[in-house]
């Protein structure tokens, strides 16, 4: 029963979170109200199991899945239709209901990517996406080599396979958290990685070697067992711009909703599944909370691969017992491969030498030094400021997709070590013209479409529609639109390339208007609202975090988009019985802020922290959950066991789930 109780809380706390998505992020978007109940951002992970070659679809999981499939062609047909009669805000609804009800389709059932009417309405979906957006780039399913490899290695086509396979004698791992067993699973993932394709494997750790030095460190940092950075190999193959069929995106391969539940901001400017850093700590919190649930390492690595309905789905099938092997046989394919997969990689990078590789390939860890630039600065002009190419800077900072830094106040733009003194005088001289511009006006050039402008300023068409009196869905070549940018941010949004050049103007009295008079979320009862100033580094994400509500409650309260500018009140809504703890948020600082959030998680009674201008000195009262161990317990707080054992009058390591423990930062 309790088990079921937090299965249902985390499914709760997941499916509110879906509606943290603002407008859709090309090529994905926000999940429609409507659909919420399809899918868990907590718990529901991405499935790349496009390489399946055998459905597992029979009966009652049939029918649901095409009538899953009919109700994406319904929204298809709907959304073609509103574009006959001219009703561009329709059509865009029933395009965005289409693409996530897609996306949760293959969520919720991964081997429905081999299903041949699916991968034709998917191919429409994205195609009519696309149109309507004015996407003219080539789209590619997936990016990055690990997804071939994958095909390969998940294949169950043994004839390569030799008989006899033994592991290297004398092999130590130093006590796993995570059970490295052997059997004839993980053999056969051994005999690929040694055998067929030891060229994949010693990839990979050249690629470690850049990596791993950052990952423990947060996992060490997260409490959570390190040899668990090894799976970012057959995630990503270690490529942080890697992105699957199912738009995974990373080092860690999440989906929108699950990164944006972690704080992860997906825009038109930036991708932070793409950062390195961010990326990992997401998925240390993610693999810790997934252990919490299922208690079991292989299980909790199993959901990270696929959803707990497929998952508990395999389970029942199994007989109802929860043992990752038990339910092997009746696992989709590629999460048959997945476990195995991570304990052979892991076997191999902790003893290289045994199994034939080098110890050190000379990599260089992951390193840079950090430096805050204007908003909407050119990365051509930043790379030359730095003395290295854009190919470079862009390597260091694989969260920028655009030609420009994004349209904030200041940007964390992060350099090649040794280069921050020389680039500091250089920016100085960066011209003027060069740097951001205030536009509130787009002039159309030939063309263009509403859709295609829209995406091109990160907005709607219905924004566009809503701010321009007597818009109509045809536009002409030399046509002015005014472009809705909330007041906080019109002196630093920008559409593109001055290539499509624009009028800096300030915003005129009936858009004014228009966005005063734009429907705003009404606040929960039994709230106050409270007033926060955005900080250097904040995001959407970081504050709603901090104040338990959604991103999107933010952006309606404040009329304001994913863009906010340091310096900028925002109001946020909050229980009024814990106002008083909510009003200290605004004084900490950062790092306070998000140990604050880092509590959360871990299951602490924050309405009982009070903040003296540092984070040490606070005490807290932390309640043991199931598998807890001293040391974790110590870890996560940044404290000794002998801290917690001296506060406690504790003679020994044993604890057990209930206890309540006063844990005080030195």
């Amino acid at each position: 029963m309790k088990q079921a109780l937090l299965f249902l809380t985390f499914w709760m706390i997941g499916t509110a979170t879906l509606a943290r998505q603002n407008q859709p992020t090309i090529p994905e978007v926000e999940m429609p109200p409507a659909l919420l109940p399809y899918s868990n951002p907590l718990l529901e992970s991405r499935e790349e199991t496009g390489f399946q070659t055998t459905p597992v679809i029979n009966g009652e999981l049939e029918r649901e899945i095409l009538r899953r499939i009919s109700n994406v062609y319904k929204r298809h047909v709907l959304a073609i239709d509103a574009q006959v009669l001219g009703d561009l805000v329709s059509a865009e609804n029933y395009i965005n209901e289409a693409f996530a009800a897609i996306q949760s389709l293959m969520d919720d059932y991964p081997e429905v990517q081999s299903n041949r009417r699916f991968t034709e309405l998917y191919r429409s979906v994205m195609a009519e996406h696309s149109e309507f957006y004015g996407i003219t780039e080539i789209r590619t399913e997936t990016e990055g080599d690990i997804f071939d490899i994958r095909a390969e290695l998940f294949t169950e086509q043994d004839d390569w396979i030799a008989e006899g396979y033994a592991l290297p004698e004398n092999l130590t791992f130093n006590q796993t958290q995570v059970p490295l067993i052997q059997n004839q699973h993980v053999n056969r993932h051994l005999m690929y990685y040694t055998l067929r394709r030891p060229d994949v494997m010693e990839t990979w750790l050249e690629r470690s070697e850049k990596y791993f030095p950052m990952m423990r460190e947060i996992f060490i940092e997260e409490g959570v067992p390190t040899e668990l950075i090894h799976l970012s190999m057959i995630e990503s193959g270690l490529v942080p711009t890697a992105r699957s069929w199912a738009a995974a995106v990373g080092l860690w391969q999440f989906i929108r909703a699950t990164g944006a539940f972690y704080g992860l901001e997906v825009n038109w400017w930036i991708d932070e599944r793409r950062d390195p850093i961010k990326s990992t700590r997401a998925a240390a919190q993610h693999l810790r909370d997934l252990y919490e649930f299922w208690g079991d390492w292989h299980l909790a690595l199993a959901n990270y691969n696929l959803s707990p309905r497929g998952l508990r789905r395999a389970i029942n099938a199994a007989g109802g017992v929860q043992d990752y092997w038990v339910a092997y046989p009746f696992l989709p394919r590629e999460t048959r491969g997945y476990v195995p997969g991570y304990i052979a990689a892991t076997m191999i990078a902790m003893n290289p030498q045994e199994f034939g590789f080098q110890r050190n390939y000379g990599g260089e860890p992951y390193a840079f030094d950090v430096v805050e630039v204007d908003g909407l600065m050119p990365l051509e002009d930043l790379a030359k400021a730095a003395g290295i190419s854009v190919d470079e800077l862009r390597a260091k900072n694989p969260e920028l997709l655009r030609w420009a830094t994004p349209p904030v106040d200041k940007y964390p733009l992060k350099l090649p070590k040794g280069v921050m003194d020389d680039f500091l005088v250089a920016y100085k001289e960066i011209p003027v013209e060069n740097r951001a511009q205030e536009i509130a006006m787009h002039t159309v050039s030939r063309g263009e479409t509403l859709g295609f402008i829209a995406q091109r300023y990160g907005t709607s068409v219905r924004a566009l529609y809503e701010s321009n009196e007597g818009l109509s869905s045809l536009i002409h070549p030399g046509q002015r639109i005014i472009v809705p940018v909330a007041a906080s941010t019109v002196s630093s949004i920008a559409a593109n390339r001055p290539s499509n050049p624009s009028t800096p103007v300030a915003a005129t009295q009936p858009q004014r208007q228009q966005q005063q008079a734009q429907p705003q979320t009404q606040a929960p009862s039994n709230t106050t609202p409270i007033t926060y100033t955005v900080k250097s580094g904040d995001t959407i994400g970081h504050i709603s975090e901090w104040y338990d509500v959604r991103s999107w409650q933010i952006r309606q309260w404040n009329g304001v988009s994913d863009i906010i500018r340091v310096g900028q009140r925002l109001t946020i809504h909050v229980p009024t019985s814990r106002i008083d703890y909510y009003r200290q948020i605004n004084d900490l600082t950062f790092a306070q802020k998000q140990e604050l959030e880092r509590r959360q998680r871990a299951g602490e009674d924050i309405f009982a922290l009070r903040f003296d201008g540092s984070s040490s000195g606070t005490t807290v009262t932390y309640t043991v959950r199931r598998n807890d161990t001293l040391i974790g317990i110590a870890g996560r707080h940044g404290v000794s066991v002998s801290d917690i054992q001296n506060e406690n009058n504790l003679s020994g390591t044993r604890i057990y789930a209930g206890q309540r423990l006063r844990i005080t930062r030195r």
